[in-house]
Parts: C-alpha cells; structure tokens; sequence
C-alpha cells in the first residue's frame, strides 16, 4: 500500500508528491498551517487525499489549541476550519472533512478539550481507514466495466496517491486486473502538472499493470485507430446533475470518447457529490499560478514575459458520461435521481 498520508505521533506524514517519481520524499506537518501549506503547494493532491489531509490538519489544530474551555476551542477550530477550507476550492472533500471534524467538536461540547482533541484525532484516522475501503467497493463495482483486454485511456491520477490508497479511477483498473482481466492503460501525460505521467504511470508499473504514457492531444486519434475501449477519470467535484469537475482536458476527451462510441466512466465516493449545487454552472473553478505552465522543473521553457493561463479543472455535462462509480453502486443517467438516491 503506497502511504500517501499517514498519520504518526502527533504528525500528519505525506509523500511529497512533487518529487515523484525521481525520488520518495515524505513532507511533516506540525500544524494545521503546515497542511494548507502542502495542499496549496501540491505536496498532495487528489480530492480524497485532500479530504484526509484537511481531516488531520483539524485534528492538529485542536492538538495544538491552549484552550482550557471546550466553547473556545471549538471557536478555534472553527477560524482554522475556514482557512482550510479556503486551501483549493474546487474539491469539495476538503469542505466535506473540515465540517465533519466540526461536527463533532460540536457535538462534544460537554466533554474536556482533551478528549474532544482525541476525538477527533480517531475520526482523522478513521476517515482515512474509511477511504481505503470505499476505494476498494468502488473498484468491484467498477471491474465489471472494463474491457477483458484492449484499452483503457486515464487522465490526470486517481490512484493510490490522489486517495488514502488503492485509488478511485485506478482502483477500478486494480479491480479489474485482482478479477483476471488484462487491459493496457494509457495515461494522458496530463499538463502542466504531469500528473500521468510522473504519479499514474509510477503507480501502474509498480503494481506491474502495463501502462503507456500518451500525450494529452493524442488521445483522440487513438480513439480513432481504435485502439481505446474504455474511458475511466476520478472527480473532483461532482454536481446534483451529474456535471463532473475533474482536472482541466477531461472536458475534451470526454466528447471525443462520445464521438468514437466509447465509454466514459467516473469513480468517485460519495463524499466527492455535492447535492447542494444543481449543475455543473455552479462549481468553483480554481486557477492556478501561469508558472505551472511556462515553466517545468522550475526552468522557464517560453519567452520572457509570457501571459499564460493555468485553469486546474473543467466541466464535463452529463451528457458525456455513462455511468459514475460509487462505493454503493454505478450511477446513471438520470443523474439527478440516480444520485440523489444514494444519500
């Protein structure tokens, strides 16, 4: 199991995903300061992982509290909840964990902060404990979709590393390869940040599933050649519609996968629906330093002075997708009632 982030001692461990795959460096958070800090850095990454990360992060600013009443250190908790929150806005598993660990401060108000801080230390841990298995439901109940050999086309990472473990979109793939099936990934490469390349095709040869990195235009020429029978992408944010918000370029393979004929599938948790937003119109799409973009490994690649655009996510309608893979069962169309079944 890759440790994507742990809690140890006090200290909330995570690999450092920049670093990946050249090395394995883990990143140590202290406060709940240094947890925003890694989420808006991309030391992790990934909307259940953020979700973990925020849970912990909460739990280390109860931890680090000098609070004597239970009424203040719900209060701190609260200021230390909006900052996190305020991290990344397109995942919604970063707001979902912050009010959950809210929740129950709240609900343990008649308690000593000691134990309301243990509380809430155990639900952190529980909340990545809980992660790993839903991953592992919604890969047997993605298996059965993916084709017995031929291809599977992945954008950005939805694996162990953007999760507690086993992966959302590649915990499908997993799936299906522990049930006996033998299709090929190709992995968007997945611009500006690498995502496929550098983390999705790190983690596919470990588990030695074969995988072949594609450049982010190519996919639909290979849809084309037919060389791809299945699409699957994780999600980081999905509308009471079914309107999915997933890293920027899904949008695109999306309607070339519906042009060719091909299956498009979305893994993502339940925690990842957000039933408050009627459509996809209504999710914060977060932009990102134009860096990322002019410049890789930190070396500048354009001409000076450069304007550039760095959109992290975009919208893909329902109408692209066949059928979004939850831990209960897969999704489909009419997402407004399908989904809303599952709450």
């Amino acid at each position: 199991m890759i440790p994507t982030i742990e809690w140890q001692n006090g200290i909330v461990r995570m690999i450092d995903q920049r670093y990946l795959p050249r090395r394995m460096q883990f990143y140590n958070c202290r406060n709940y300061h240094d947890v925003i800090k890694a989420i808006q850095t991309m030391v992790i990454r990934g909307a259940p992982a953020i979700g973990i990360a925020a849970a912990m992060g909460m739990a280390l600013a109860a931890a680090s509290s000098k609070a004597k009443q239970a009424s203040t250190l719900i209060k701190n908790l609260e200021q230390a909840g909006e900052k996190m929150k305020s991290a990344r806005p397109t995942a919604v598993n970063l707001a979902w964990a912050v009010d959950i660990m809210l929740d129950i401060a709240r609900a343990s108000h008649h308690l000593s902060c000691e134990l309301i801080k243990e509380n809430l230390q155990d639900k952190a841990i529980s909340i990545l404990n809980d992660d790993i298995a839903i991953n592992q439901s919604m890969g047997k109940n993605g298996a059965g979709l993916m084709p017995e050999q031929g291809g599977v086309l992945t954008h950005c990472n939805a694996g162990a590393l953007a999760t507690g473990g086993y992966g959302t979109a590649l915990g499908v793939i997993r799936a299906a390869w522990e049930a006996g099936k033998r299709p090929h990934v190709y992995a968007d490469e997945t611009r500006p940040f690498l995502q496929g390349l550098r983390l999705t095709a790190w983690e596919l040869m470990e588990d030695n599933i074969p995988v072949t990195v594609i450049a982010d235009n190519s996919a639909g020429f290979l849809m084309q050649k037919g060389m791809i029978q299945c699409v699957i992408v994780g999600a980081d944010r999905i509308a009471a519609n079914g309107d999915v918000a997933n890293k920027i370029g899904t949008y695109q393979t999306a309607v070339l996968a519906k042009e060719n004929n091909i299956p498009f599938y979305v893994a993502a948790p339940l925690s990842t629906i957000d039933m408050s937003l009627p459509s996809g119109n209504n999710i914060p799409i977060e932009n990102r330093d134009p860096k990322e973009i002019t410049t890789i490994a930190g070396k500048l690649f354009a001409p000076e002075n450069t304007i550039a655009m760095n959109i992290a996510f975009d919208i893909t309608p329902n109408r692209y997708i066949t059928g979004i893979i939850t831990e209960k069962c897969v999704a489909k169309m009419p997402y407004t009632e399908s989904l809303k079944s599952l709450f």
